[in-house]
């Protein structure tokens, strides 16, 4: 699953298509093909097949099957047992890219991080921007919730992003693109293989088609790039107030949803 792109990302005109409003992004482009050739190597864009409907899956795991049985070995999830003092707590899965930062190639006078990343043998610089008031959501998700990073780029991009980023340790772990489910094109973030009640799970990300498994555990935030005046993870932090002494997410993500 490694050998795609290494940052999972979505541009601008692509959200403002009406394929993306599905998770789909053009593949086509005839702007420096070279340049979107090494991009795409560290941003993954996601494609999808739209000649069939995607299931929801709100099952456990399904286990690997040889010869047409299913094997008896123990289903590995993706998180570790839960400690004890998040016992309590809701899981909320979050998204990197687009959701917390945006990154680029191109040289960025204001950047808050310079990553460099190796891409088939040569060395590149990656230009990382906060989005506004990440600081104060990352701090206070981090006291609320049991949060995880899960994101479809690859570690080599994504972990040391989250070195800088979470200040706080307020990811309890950090998932990468190896851990997600890769169906019809897209990066899917199966939650059922987290280890965890589906009730009591949440994910905050900007790409529906990472969620598409399970749309109804979904806290969806807009695509973030270079708007310095956005107040959404601001904006978001008294629901996520209210969310987190909830038992079952399912109902106020309903309510949720109607009302937004």
């Amino acid at each position: 699953m490694d050998s795609g792109p290494i940052i999972t990302q979505v541009s601008k005109e692509e959200v403002n298509s009406p394929l993306q409003e599905k998770g789909v992004q053009n593949q086509t482009s005839s702007k420096k093909p070279r340049n979107r050739s090494i991009f795409q190597s560290l941003f993954c864009c996601l494609c999808h097949d739209n000649s069939e409907p995607i299931p929801v899956n709100n099952n456990a795991p399904l286990l690997v099957e040889e010869n047409g049985s299913v094997t008896k070995t123990t289903v590995r999830y993706l998180l570790p047992e839960i400690k004890p003092q998040d016992a309590s707590k809701i899981c909320v899965v979050i998204d990197l890219d687009e959701t917390l930062v945006h990154s680029s190639f191109k040289p960025v006078n204001n950047a808050d991080f310079i990553i460099p990343v190796e891409i088939d043998g040569v060395m590149h610089q990656v230009y990382v921007l906060k989005r506004p008031h990440v600081d104060e959501f990352l701090r206070r998700m981090g006291e609320l919730f049991e949060c995880v990073l899960f994101t479809a780029s690859l570690a080599k991009y994504a972990d040391p992003v989250a070195d800088l980023l979470d200040k706080w340790g307020a990811f309890r772990a950090r998932l990468f693109r190896e851990s997600c489910v890769f169906h019809r094109g897209n990066y899917v973030k199966d939650l059922s293989r987290l280890g965890r009640d589906l009730t009591r799970i949440i994910i905050v990300d900007n790409s529906p088609a990472s969620y598409v498994f399970h749309p109804d555990n979904a806290v969806p935030v807009a695509s973030w790039f270079d708007n310095m005046a956005d107040t959404e993870l601001l904006d978001l932090l008294p629901f996520f107030e209210r969310l987190s002494k909830v038992d079952d997410v399912y109902t106020v993500l309903k309510q949720h949803r109607t009302t937004s």
